[in-house]
């Protein structure tokens, strides 16, 4: 199981927020730049750096600049959303050597979209974000609920060729109180589709539930930097399991 951590950025800066909601925003200025943070993550073991643009997701603008320094100090393979509600948005991104992209907004608005944009980007590449309230699928920033409960378009996107879904309990989202289990152990019942999760991990011991019950990937935000425990920590917990 990969351990993911999270580098959100709003304004240029690292920050946390809590259930999405963006006036809870704290900022980890004392963690140094985002390239600073990645930097760190890499030195901790990271293989996969997981990067939302917050300025995007609420439609205020974008993080980009930043985000092609990260990726070009870095060289780790990042993962990417936020406000990406756009096929030109995606080629910029690519342009830039970003290695997956997730799909939330655009994915339910426009569906019809993936076939092509696999075909053009590859399977591997494209990820699809379930962010989950109340047993809904919400999108635009967590800010609208879509008519599609999670089981209906974990279905739905897997039989277009939906690879990997990013599942994300809002409720739970920085949080630290343990991740969504019960809908996170059925969403990997699903055959040949990857699971990452995300939302409420606190301890190392959440960790070790999720790859118990089959989860492919898990991010790591709050939890690392409100010193829970270290990314290290995390990953040789995972591989010793």
């Amino acid at each position: 199981m990969k351990v993911i951590p999270a580098i959100d950025l709003m304004n240029g800066k690292v920050v946390r927020l809590r259930r999405g909601e963006p006036d809870t925003a704290k900022v980890y200025d004392q963690w140094g730049s985002p390239v600073q943070v990645a930097m760190r993550w890499k030195s901790q073991g990271a293989k996969r750096l997981h990067i939302i643009d917050l300025d995007a997701a609420f439609s205020r603008g974008d993080n980009m600049a930043v985000i092609a320094e990260v990726s070009k100090a870095t060289g780790v393979p990042i993962q990417i959303g936020g406000g990406i509600r756009t096929v030109n948005i995606i080629e910029q991104l690519a342009n830039l050597g970003i290695d997956y992209v997730i799909l939330g907004s655009l994915a339910f608005s426009k569906p019809e979209v993936i076939p092509t944009l696999q075909e053009r980007f590859g399977y591997a590449k494209l990820i699809v974000a379930l962010d989950n309230k109340d047993g809904k699928v919400m999108v635009d920033g967590w800010k609208t609920e879509t008519t599609s409960i999670l089981s209906e378009a974990l279905e739905r996107f897997a039989s277009i060729g939906v690879r990997c879904f990013l599942i994300t309990s809002i409720a739970k989202d920085g949080m630290l109180s343990g991740p969504d289990l019960e809908t996170l152990r059925k969403a990997c019942r699903y055959p040949g589709i990857d699971i990452i999760a995300a939302g409420g991990i606190g301890r190392v011991a959440d960790l070790i539930a999720l790859k118990e019950i089959g989860v492919d990937g898990v991010v790591v935000g709050k939890a690392l930097y409100e010193g829970r425990f270290t990314l290290r920590e995390a990953l040789d917990a995972v591989e010793a399991e």
